[in-house]
């Protein structure tokens, strides 16, 4: 069975990713970049969208503290007056981070738990350093000085929402129990034939897909398999096992085990599943993991069904100028389930000549339920 995302316009026949359909993609990005009332009747993202995988990671997080969040989006809103180098606007944003960091701090760590206090008020003098030096880049005019030190700060403000994370925010439906989930997130490590990738797997907002791919990871099923498919600035996918199946076959079943479709969508509470955005009507949606950033992991389903995703995976490979976050339309018709966070040298290299060596997990094998 053919199971990739088909193209950007998803009417590929048969699965098949024709150039006739990439041609008829590449012409309706265009419209829909060009046409002035699109952005009133579509629904796109409004102002830049984000594309850096630590900042969707951050968004994505279960938590409402708005003091921190504001603090994380004005360093990251800082991007455009560091493009275009208005060094003035920086210093006084940066300045009124400051202020608005001070004024409200207790406000702040009252909101972690009483057994996260201590490391969030140590987090929070870091931040308070770091602002400060951040300051001081900006005022001197530093512009590699200002990267490194927003990184840190925003490494501190994650750190700290990190902690306010509370019980799983949702109950997976019942007809789920016996599909394995991640009720969190972990880190994996893809050795590939051209070096390492590092990815961030995300539970909290699709915890079946990612429950099975951290499974999958765990049992070996990943090593030594090729990309079976390899398109310039579009996917790399592997996940497709040796022999007549198409995917993981349980050996307790001897059945193919699949996973339904899988998307969140902000202020809803838990995903919807099996069903695109279509279907729904949430034509001015975008999904709390969107397909914004090189490295966005997805999960690989036919044509004909949404539930039949079984192991196969894609790297979509984000080209700005052919899939524009928030215009990549594959927004909605596949789950994607994490970022990769490291190795983006690496992944500029693969092709369908590369494979995976080894998958491991590095970090949260404690989030892994086998089953509810």
């Amino acid at each position: 069975m053919d199971r990739r995302p088909t193209a950007f316009a998803g009417a590929a026949a048969g699965g098949r990713h024709h150039l006739a359909t990439v041609l008829t993609g590449l012409v309706l990005t265009l419209v829909l970049l060009l046409v002035p009332a699109v952005p009133a009747r579509a629904g796109l993202p409004q102002g830049n969208a984000v594309t850096d995988p630590a900042a969707l990671l951050r968004n994505a997080l279960p938590i409402e503290q708005g003091d921190l969040q504001d603090l994380q989006h004005r360093l990251e809103a800082t991007s455009d007056d560091l493009r275009a180098k208005r060094w003035s606007a920086l210093s006084g944003g940066v300045r009124r981070s400051q202020s608005l960091l001070a004024a409200r701090r207790g406000a702040i760590l009252s909101s972690f738990p009483a057994e996260q206090r201590e490391r969030a008020a140590a987090l929070l003098d870091t931040l308070e350093t770091q602002l400060q030096d951040l300051a001081i880049a900006a005022e001197g005019q530093q512009r590699d000085p200002f990267l490194a030190t927003r990184h840190e700060a925003l490494t501190s403000i994650g750190a700290a929402e990190a902690l306010l994370v509370g019980p799983f925010p949702f109950t997976i439906p019942a007809e789920y129990d016996d599909l394995p989930r991640l009720l969190g997130r972990a880190t994996v490590r893809l050795t590939t034939t051209k070096g390492d990738l590092t990815a961030v797997v995300d539970g909290y907002n699709a915890p079946l897909t990612a429950g099975a791919f951290v499974d999958l990871v765990q049992r070996g099923f990943y090593d030594k398999l090729p990309f079976t498919r390899a398109e310039d600035f579009y996917v790399l996918q592997t996940g497709d096992p040796a022999g007549p199946d198409d995917g993981y076959v349980d050996p307790k079943t001897r059945a193919e085990r699949h996973v339904p479709l899988e998307i969140r969508v902000p202020d809803q509470e838990a995903p919807y599943y099996n069903q695109t955005f279509e279907e729904l009507g949430l034509f001015k949606a975008q999904p709390v993991l969107p397909f914004n950033a090189k490295g966005t992991l997805g999960w690989a389903h036919s044509d004909e069904h949404l539930d039949d995703g079984s192991s196969q995976f894609f790297l979509f490979l984000s080209e700005p100028e052919l899939t524009p976050a928030g215009l990549n339309l594959i927004d909605g018709r596949y789950a994607a389930f994490g970022y990769v966070v490291d190795g983006f040298d690496v992944l500029d290299e693969l092709t369908a000549d590369d494979g995976i060596v080894s998958a491991k997990l590095l970090e949260g094998a404690e989030n892994l339920r086998p089953h509810a």
